[in-house]
C-alpha cells in the first residue's frame, strides 16, 4: 500500500503498512523456520517480534548460511544505509544539536534499543556487512576473504553501490585520502576504516567490482538496489560535532526522500559505535525512513544491533543469513 506524502493512514491501514514495511507478518523464527501463513483478520493488529535472540559479536559467518524463509517483508525497491560516527544515543535523540535527525524520527521512525557490537569503528562496519567481526579488532587495513553482503546482493541478481565521500577511486586501498570537498557538506578526509567494501578481497581484487565504490558527488538514488553512503570524517561527526553531522544530513538526505526511487524503499541512518561500552559498543541511535511509515514509529525490540539490520535486509530480499544475522532480532516498527 502506498501512502501519499503528507497523508497519515488510519489505524487499521497503518497496521497493515507496518506489516508491509518492516514486520514479519507470516514471518520467520530466529532459527530460520518458516512460520505458518496466518489468515488476515478483519481488523489487523500490530506485528509481534519475529525473533528476540541477540547475536554474539564474534560470530563467524558461513558460506552456506541458513535458508531464508518467506518473511512477509516487502521486496524493497532500494535499501539505503548511511553510517555516521561515534555518538551515543542520548547525544542524538532529543538533542537540540540534531534538529533534522529528530525531525526525521518524528516524521518516520527509529529503533530505540540499538547497540554497536564493539569498539573501535571498523569492526562494526565489518559486522554490519558480514555478520561477524572476522578477527578485526582495530582500525587497520584488513583483507578479508569472507562472505559478505555485497557478494550476496550480486548473487541474488541485484546491484550495489558505495558512495564513499572523498574516495580517490581506482580501487584505492590506502588508509586515508586527501581532505577534499566532494558533493554535499564540508571538506573532509576519506578513510579506509569506514569503507567496509574495500576490506573484502572479493571486491578489492576486482577492478570491475571496485568500480561500484565512488565519490559522493555522483550520488544517484536510483543507481543501485543497495546504496551505502559513507560521509567523510567531518560530515559523519567523527572529527566534528553532532551539529555538523546534522547539517550534512539536512542537505543530503532530501536527495533520497524527494526522489522517485524512494517509493517502496527504506533508508537506515545509523552510527558505528557510541561513546560508552554499553553492551559492547554503546547505545546508538538508528533512524528508519520509508514512505509508508506512520509518523513517530519506533521499534523497542531487545538488543538490536548491526546484525539486526543485516538480517532485516537479507529477509526482505530473500537472501541467506550471514553469521550472527541468523539469530539477531529482526527490525520492525510499532507505534
Amino acid at each position: 500500500m502506498l501512502v501519499r506524502p503528507g497523508r497519515i493512514p488510519s489505524k487499521a491501514a497503518a497496521a497493515l503498512v507496518l506489516c508491509a514495511i518492516v514486520s514479519g507478518c507470516g514471518g520467520a523464527t530466529a532459527s530460520g523456520t518458516p512460520a505458518a501463513t496466518a489468515t488476515p483478520a478483519a481488523t489487523p493488529t500490530l506485528p509481534v517480534l519475529i525473533a528476540t535472540a541477540s547475536a554474539t559479536s564474534n560470530a563467524t559467518p558461513t558460506a552456506t548460511a541458513s535458508p531464508t524463509p518467506s518473511s512477509g517483508l516487502p521486496n524493497f525497491r532500494h535499501v539505503y544505509v548511511i553510517i555516521l560516527e561515534n555518538k551515543e544515543y542520548g547525544r542524538i535523540v532529543g538533542s537540540s544539536a540534531a534538529p533534522y535527525e529528530n525531525k526525521l524520527m518524528a516524521q518516520y521512525g527509529q529503533a530505540s534499543d540499538f547497540y554497536a557490537e564493539t569498539h573501535p569503528s571498523e569492526p562494526n562496519y565489518i559486522a554490519l556487512t558480514s555478520g561477524g567481526l572476522q578477527g578485526t579488532s582495530t582500525d587497520g587495513a584488513y583483507d578479508l576473504s569472507v562472505p559478505n553482503l555485497f557478494d550476496q546482493i550480486e548473487a541474488a541478481g541485484r546491484t550495489w553501490h558505495v558512495y564513499a565521500q572523498g574516495f580517490p577511486g581506482n580501487c584505492y586501498q590506502g588508509s586515508q585520502g586527501d581532505m577534499v570537498v566532494d558533493g554535499t557538506g564540508a571538506a573532509g578526509d576519506y578513510v579506509r576504516k569506514h569503507n567496509p567494501a574495500i576490506s573484502y578481497t572479493s571486491i578489492s581484487n576486482s577492478a570491475k567490482r571496485c568500480a561500484n565504490i565512488t565519490k559522493l558527488a555522483g550520488f544517484d538514488p536510483g543507481a543501485a538496489d543497495f546504496e551505502m553512503i559513507i560521509p567523510n570524517e567531518i560530515n559523519d561527526m567523527h572529527s566534528s560535532s553532532v551539529a555538523a553531522g546534522d547539517a550534512f544530513l539536512e542537505q543530503f538526505v532530501p536527495q533520497i526522500l524527494d526522489s522517485p526511487a524512494f517509493a517502496d524503499s527504506v533508508l537506515f541512518i545509523t552510527w558505528d559505535e557510541g561513546d560508552t561500552n554499553d553492551k559492547g559498543g554503546g547505545h546508538i541511535a538508528t533512524i528508519i525512513a520509508s514512505p509508508n511509515m506512520p509518523p513517530g514509529s519506533h521499534f523497542d525490540g531487545p538488543d538490536t544491533t548491526h546484525y539486526s539490520m543485516l538480517r532485516t535486509i537479507e529477509l526482505a530480499w530473500g537472501m541467506p543469513f550471514l553469521g550472527a544475522a541468523a539469530t539477531a532480532t529482526t527490525i520492525k516498527l510499532q507505534y
